[in-house]
């Protein structure tokens, strides 16, 4: 029977020391010349899973292999892990080193260059949900914006705060983003104005996607929510912090946010991840039962952010406070019933030091902090043309996890 493990290494010579190695094999989707359908990543290549599935070589998995065939991976997704995870491995198996002679001459034919591909959003997201899970993030927030010497509202060390954002204006990395328009206080004291957007923002987060689905009425325990989760993307929840300074009350943002989000194109399996587990943040006080962890429950993941071409970040997950399986465990509490496909993010991941905050508002911390630009300009908020691209990548001393690019540029 097959092992993958941290040694293992691939017969594409492209794979061994990228960030996309045996050991990843995420999942995406893709088109060429042909339609869109399903592709994984094996170093400089995309893997075309449907026009591998037509050689039989994934029989003994389980898999529906018309579901490759799709433009979306949602009915790929919800056969569940039994099924989609022996799929990996059976591909892992097919693309490692040490089974060369036995396939390489069949997959030949089923490896495209990456520059000859274009990648697409590789899932039909019914709802998003966007959290709040970063201590650092939200301490510093409310230092800008309320009382220093209580950042933090009561409840939020009680709970996973979160609310409910716009699934249809989801882009997958390289789509451009309009700057939207809006009301805006021009001055204070001032009425409100229409007018675009001058303060347009990043949020670094990382997004997961739901991969089985609870009855509505029916909660997910926080010991099955890694069942219910596929995989990871990397995220950008753009934000217009003008807009949303004026909107925000009572109800929260609304079109400071929903104008825009960008996904990476990728979805890297949990699976993949594992190697990477790590403890979060001490909870204190102690969450109720139903959030209360009894394994490791981040990823050390690093997470870096670029404004044309200048890093400008550099931050992880593990610093998340509440995990991803205590976020769905609260989302689904009051029976919320989820659906395949669809996606949660982290909120902004912000690290304890400035350069691991996840957005400009921090970074610049409110317009008084410009970053230096090697052109010589400064910026404190996005401008008109700025490129902003997210990396995130998992790391040992084996291999690398990576999550491929998360970018988008203001018009």
């Amino acid at each position: 029977m097959y092992q993958l493990n941290q040694y293992s290494q691939s017969w594409v010579p492209s794979a061994n020391g990228s960030m996309f190695p045996v050991q990843n094999i995420p999942f995406g989707i893709f088109s060429d010349q042909q339609s869109r359908r399903a592709c994984s990543r094996i170093g400089d290549y995309i893997v075309d899973l449907s026009k591998l599935a037509d050689k039989n070589l994934f029989d003994k998995t389980g898999c529906n292999v018309d579901t490759l065939k799709g433009s979306v991976l949602n009915s790929f997704i919800s056969q569940g892990k039994g099924v989609t995870g022996k799929f990996r491995l059976r591909l892992a198996e097919i693309l490692d080193l040490q089974n060369e002679n036995i396939f390489r001459d069949a997959v030949q034919d089923c490896l495209i260059p990456v520059e000859q591909c274009v990648l697409h959003l590789p899932l039909n997201i019914g709802d998003y949900t966007d959290f709040y899970s970063s201590r650092e993030h939200a301490t510093n927030v409310g230092i800008m914006f309320r009382d220093p010497a209580n950042a933090l509202l009561p409840n939020w060390l009680h709970l996973p705060v979160g609310y409910h954002g716009r699934a249809s204006s989801i882009v997958v990395s390289g789509h451009k983003i309009k700057r939207p328009q809006g009301q805006i206080i021009p001055k204070e004291g001032e009425p409100p104005i229409l007018a675009a957007s001058r303060q347009v923002d990043f949020e670094l987060e990382m997004a997961f996607v739901i991969g089985k689905e609870n009855e509505m009425g029916n909660s997910i325990p926080l010991s099955e929510a890694r069942d219910h989760i596929f995989g990871l993307m990397l995220f950008n929840d753009w934000s217009a912090r003008d807009i949303q300074k004026w909107e925000y009350v009572p109800l929260g943002p609304f079109l400071a946010k929903n104008f825009a989000s960008t996904v990476s194109p990728w979805i890297v399996t949990l699976e993949a991840l594992d190697a990477f587990r790590v403890e979060g943040p001490v909870q204190s006080p102690k969450p109720l039962e139903y959030l209360t962890p009894e394994i490791s429950r981040n990823f050390d993941i690093q997470l870096e952010v670029f404004l044309n071409d200048k890093l400008i970040c550099e931050s992880n997950t593990k610093y998340l406070y509440w995990s991803i399986s205590q976020q769905l465990a609260h989302h689904t509490i009051n029976g919320c019933n989820m659906k395949v496909g669809d996606l949660c993010a982290s909120g902004t991941i912000s690290g304890p030091d400035e350069k691991s905050y996840g957005s400009m508002l921090e970074l610049c911390w409110k317009g008084t902090k410009p970053i230096s630009m090697d052109d010589g300009s400064t910026r404190t908020f996005i401008q008109d043309g700025d490129n902003v691209t997210m990396k995130a990548f998992a790391k040992n001393d084996h291999y690398c996890i990576g999550f491929g690019e998360c970018s988008g540029v203001i018009i």
